[in-house]
């Protein structure tokens, strides 16, 4: 019997409205195209590496049943959030101030000035709203610079244009850039590690995308690539609203051998008010500070926040630094997910390079088509 929690029903069970009528040769062709990627190589079938399983209680204890589950992912979480800081409360309706406009073919791009806490406003904001009649299914990009999102800033010539094209699949899209100051409230007396707060940031977005009359509160997806595909990660775990995550290689566990894997670094989770490392890889002279250093050392890995998605689908696009070896983690997720009665809610794609190609980014929108669109099965 397939169990469903209530608070994530919105989530897994998306009400298509006004796309069922025209859906079911849409979802059987959506679903041909992503079915590969729900499953592990040979290889990788049934290893879940070193990572200790998430489905045991801090006590020991196994997690048998989907409300065992329940309590143990409130657990995970509140761990998390502890080592992390917690977070402020949410800017219940954060403002929205309607910049320039701009007419495309078949959308419209605004740029907006959009409240992302109680005390902070960001103008690198692109909101994309499809032709038609509403309300839309939504993804947040974020990134370095909101222009990445439509195919200018940092991304200028590369295929960083996710807002745009998924504009263009019926989507509403905000593209998002960073905070200059990710440290909350101030550097010296931050309350919270950087990409925490990054994610409450993403928190306060989807509270003002709920508030828009074009968009489905019900069917909100995050994605990002690189630095976006971390903050993307950590925002849809610790937000149980997002219904849905692409996450473009962003080093999906803890991988002290890879310099991108860098979650060590102040600007992320090794924030320590009283002693800041050298930037770059660890050392003995520039070791572990902050929360990374306590996640670690107590034997924590990325793979606990993954598993808070479930029964939420997600899509890891991994290249360089996620190569398929990362199912070893991601298959704890999977295991989440068949004690809750779902399977193929976690898949990953694999290529060389960092950046995605084409192809990717087509699998990307036809993943959020599935999922948030025609409320995929």
């Amino acid at each position: 019997m397939r169990v469903i929690f209530a608070v994530l029903v919105v989530s897994v069970a998306v009400a298509a409205r006004g796309d069922a009528p025209d859906n079911v040769a849409e979802l059987a062709t959506l679903r041909a195209q992503l079915a590969p990627y729900f499953h592990p190589p040979a290889e990788f079938a049934g290893d879940f590496g070193k990572y200790k399983s998430p489905l045991v209680f801090d006590d020991g204890r196994p997690v048998k049943t989907a409300e065992d589950w329940r309590l143990r992912r409130a657990e995970i979480l509140k761990t998390w959030h502890t080592l992390m800081g917690p977070w402020p409360p949410l800017v219940e309706k954060p403002t929205i101030e309607y910049l320039e406009k701009e007419s495309h073919d078949k959308y419209t791009q605004q740029r907006i000035r959009v409240q992302v806490a109680p005390d902070r406003t960001s103008d690198d904001a692109y909101l994309l709203v499809p032709e038609g009649r509403g309300p839309f299914p939504a993804v947040i990009v974020v990134f370095y610079d909101g222009l990445s999102g439509l195919g200018g800033g940092r991304g200028a010539g590369k295929p960083y244009d996710f807002a745009r094209q998924l504009v263009r699949h019926g989507f509403v899209a905000l593209s998002f850039g960073s905070d200059p100051n990710t440290y909350y409230p101030n550097k010296e007396h931050a309350r919270l590690q950087p990409l925490s707060y990054n994610a409450y940031m993403a928190a306060n977005l989807y509270n003002a995308l709920a508030e828009l009359p074009s968009v489905d509160p019900k069917r909100v997806g995050i994605t990002g690539l690189s630095y976006g595909g971390k903050w993307a990660m950590f925002a849809s775990c610790l937000d149980e609203r997002f219904a849905a995550a692409v996450w473009f290689d962003p080093d999906v566990v803890f991988d002290e051998k890879r310099s991108f894997a860098n979650y060590w670094e102040p600007w992320y989770l090794g924030y320590q008010p009283d002693k800041e490392r050298k930037k770059g890889m660890l050392s003995a002279d520039s070791p572990r500070t902050g929360a990374y250093k306590q996640l670690v050392e107590s034997g924590h890995d990325l793979h606990e926040l993954h598993a808070l998605m479930a029964p939420r689908p997600f899509l890891l696009s991994g290249g360089s630094e996620d190569k398929l070896d990362r199912w070893r983690a991601l298959n704890h997720s999977v295991a989440v997910n068949k004690l809750l009665g779902y399977e193929n809610r976690v898949a990953m794609t694999s290529r060389e390079t960092h950046a995605p190609t084409d192809g990717d980014n087509e699998i990307m929108a036809a993943f959020f088509e599935y999922f948030l669109k025609y409320g995929g099965k």
